[in-house]
């Protein structure tokens, strides 16, 4: 771990003080969901109309940003996000956030090779501990890669984030300029929505192909957190984690005793994940237990370390896919919804894993202006982005069914990903299909 030196020893300071330190023009990092500051942020916002031209770079936004809300013209300050939440979302739509397009697990590097020095990184931490550090709470990231590119670092304390265990994940007070006492509100959640019948039903497929000793990377979403509902009652055991999200749904099998990492081949006995968030179980859940790891996003996703674990095991959600296998998880049309997160990269190393699988699983249709349409497509909506190649495409599943494309050539293909399309739009990608070369003409 490369450590930075700061100019002089940490300095306690008011939130106010520490906004005076921003000028115009800067770029500043808040980092990623509850690591992003509160006080800091509601001073910067309260002196947003004397700066210009700042740039705030942040993930997941969980609670609207008080410089973004005091501009709403944009005249001041944008946001770019590295992985859109609802909030940057809606920040897109109104043209304040823009996305910058990243593999996850690559941000690190992108810090060190490619992107300018960082001006002031503001992180909400846990209270520094006895070791001198200030845990980044369950929520490693890239962190410590732009705390090595900044020229200031400013650190907001609270209590009540959990604290977790995990390589590198902290900053050392030598590396900190300045210090403010937070307000120590309440972490923010993510509801768990009650599985519905087509999440239960794509489950049941995912779950009858996880072995004993599996070693488990569960998505964001419904369909994925499913699964883990359904391996509880399965009867598999020594499950591993290696993820780069925990959700409630894996935390909920650490503590029935289903997971041990017993068979993992890397970090055995020990759960690994780089962010978490979801309820307060969760949160106490990893609240100082040892047994869960919170790593930097260059070793969870980088799929030469995923394949290292054998019998890996990737389940992601996607929201369109084209009778070819082109997964398109991150837009609609041009309009940027989430990100391209980890998809790919644990879609290659789960694929390249000892005994691993990967799979894409979406409902076959969605409702649009009263209209019922279908995800399984002849070609992706004009704008959107592939997320998971064609060539990368193992498992697709939807409530129909589950195919696995490798080694199929585009006729099989596409026959394979008709059969678990809805039925009532069958036919109409068949004569797509057909109109469009895909499929050779009968004889």
């Amino acid at each position: 771990m490369q450590m930075r030196r700061a100019a002089r020893p940490a300095e306690t300071i008011s939130a106010a003080a520490a906004a005076s330190l921003v000028r115009s023009g800067m770029w500043l990092e808040y980092g990623g969901i509850y690591s992003q500051p509160d006080l800091f942020d509601a001073a910067l916002g309260a002196r947003i109309h004397e700066l210009r031209d700042l740039t705030i770079r942040s993930a997941l936004t969980l609670r609207p940003r008080a410089p973004i809300e005091a501009d709403p013209a944009g005249d001041h300050v944008q946001l770019v996000s590295l992985h859109f939440g609802g909030y940057d979302r809606k920040l897109h739509d109104a043209g304040r956030c823009h996305y910058l397009p990243v593999n996850l697990g690559e941000i690190p590097d992108y810090y060190r090779r490619f992107i300018d020095p960082v001006d002031i990184v503001i992180l909400k931490c846990c209270p520094m501990d006895a070791a001198g550090f200030f845990n980044f709470s369950a929520a490693n990231l890239y962190y410590r890669a732009f705390i090595e590119r900044a020229r200031l670092v400013i650190v907001e304390t609270s209590t009540t984030l959990p604290y977790a265990h995990g390589v590198a994940n902290g900053v050392h007070a030598s590396e900190v300029d300045y210090v403010i006492e937070g307000d120590n509100a309440p972490v923010p959640t993510l509801p768990n929505p009650a599985a519905t019948a087509v999440d239960q039903a794509v489950a049941g497929f995912i779950t009858a192909e996880i072995e004993d000793g599996a070693c488990l990377q569960i998505g964001i979403g419904g369909m994925p957190n499913a699964v883990c509902g359904l391996l509880a009652d399965a009867g598999v055991r020594d499950l591993g984690i290696h993820t780069e999200m925990l959700p409630d749904g894996l935390a909920e099998l650490y503590r029935k005793g289903l997971v041990t990492g017993a068979r993992k081949a890397l970090d055995p006995g020990k759960v690994v994940y780089t962010f978490a968030v979801g309820s307060e179980a969760l949160y106490r859940t990893i609240d100082r237990n040892p047994d869960l790891l919170c790593n930097a996003l260059d070793y969870t996703n980088m799929p030469h370390v995923i394949m290292r674990n054998p019998r890996a095991v990737a389940i992601n959600s996607t929201t369109q896919v084209d009778l070819t296998g082109q997964a398109a998880s991150e837009s609609d049309g041009n309009r940027h919804i989430s990100g391209t997160g980890g998809q790919a990269q644990f879609v290659r190393g789960a694929y390249a894993s000892e005994g691993g699988k990967s799979f894409i699983c979406l409902p076959s249709t969605y409702d649009r202006r009263g209209a019922r349409r279908s995800r399984i497509v002849p070609h992706l909506t004009p704008g959107n982005t592939v997320t998971t190649t064609r060539a990368d495409m193992m498992y697709v599943v939807t409530e129909y069914g589950m195919v696995n494309l490798k080694g199929r050539s585009v006729p099989e293909r596409v026959r394979l990903l008709i059969s678990i399309a809805h039925p009532d739009f069958r036919e109409e990608l068949e004569r797509a299909a057909h109109g469009m070369g895909l499929l050779p003409r009968a004889r």
